[in-house]
């Protein structure tokens, strides 16, 4: 998963490299009156979030394992996105995104020595497809989705909670005794989608800063542990599903 969100993010950088001005006139002039013109140009970069998820099924399941809940459903979301308008269209545009982030819950049980961890990850990315409304000279609303495809991943540790060295870890691949610790990684893919309503700001010709908000859905999906087995019996209500709040900073070409 975290090489195709890396995929996606090249292919943004590509995208805002090639729409971004190449001129030696740093003069800003004012923006001209809004016309019946259609929007051209494009633009790209980083785009941070925050997904508001629903976790009290997984933290149901993560208590009667002895391990301790996450705090709260709201997941740090980063990433980025590039887009270009249609010229066939007129305020049409697409491209591309994605996003991933990663938390994590930890609980030692100083009796045992025992130490559990669950890391949670949430990622998605697809095609962008937005269709801009000209508020006012600089100032714009966008209405658009997302579709592609995304997931969510747990992985299980527990351990005795010493410091590990070389020496040990051999001597434990070695070992004849039943293994103690363990570490396992489920990871569930479905089809993503994210309507969304943006407002943008283009600060100068080349600059420009959105903030917006969202849903990510998802839906369909299949479960696979460690890569190879396939998952049964995931409860329908864990998933990556929820609200969002999106904000980003673009370098492209903002022309009215």
């Amino acid at each position: 998963m975290k090489r195709i969100f890396l995929a996606i993010l090249i292919s943004m950088l590509t995208v805002a490299s090639l729409v971004y001005p190449q001129t030696e006139d740093q003069y800003e002039p004012i923006p001209p009156a809004k016309s019946s013109q259609g929007k051209i140009g494009g633009g790209g970069g980083y785009t941070p979030g925050w997904l508001f998820m629903d976790l009290d099924r997984l933290n149901e399941t993560i208590v009667a394992a002895g391990g301790t809940p996450f705090d709260g459903g709201r997941l740090m979301m980063q990433g980025g996105q590039g887009y270009a308008y249609l010229l066939l269209v007129q305020n049409l545009r697409i491209g591309g995104m994605g996003m991933s982030g990663t938390r994590s819950a930890s609980r030692i049980e100083l009796a045992t020595n025992t130490r559990r961890d669950v890391e949670l990850s949430v990622g998605y990315g697809g095609v962008t497809l937005e269709y801009t409304i000209p508020v006012v000279p600089r100032l714009d609303v966008t209405i658009g989705t997302v579709l592609g495809g995304g997931g969510i991943s747990l992985t299980i540790r527990r351990d005795q909670g010493s410091a590990k060295t070389w020496e040990d870890i051999w001597g434990e691949v070695g070992s004849t005794q039943a293994a103690t610790e363990f570490s396992r990684k489920l990871e569930g893919s479905f089809f993503a989608y994210q309507p969304s309503v943006t407002v943008e700001l283009a600060v100068l010709r080349w600059l420009g800063i959105r903030a917006g908000v969202g849903y990510l859905g998802m839906a369909g999906g299949s479960w696979k542990l460690d890569d190879n087995y396939e998952l049964l019996g995931v409860p329908d209500d864990i998933n990556a599903k929820g609200w969002m709040i999106n904000t980003g900073l673009y370098l492209g070409t903002f022309i009215y």
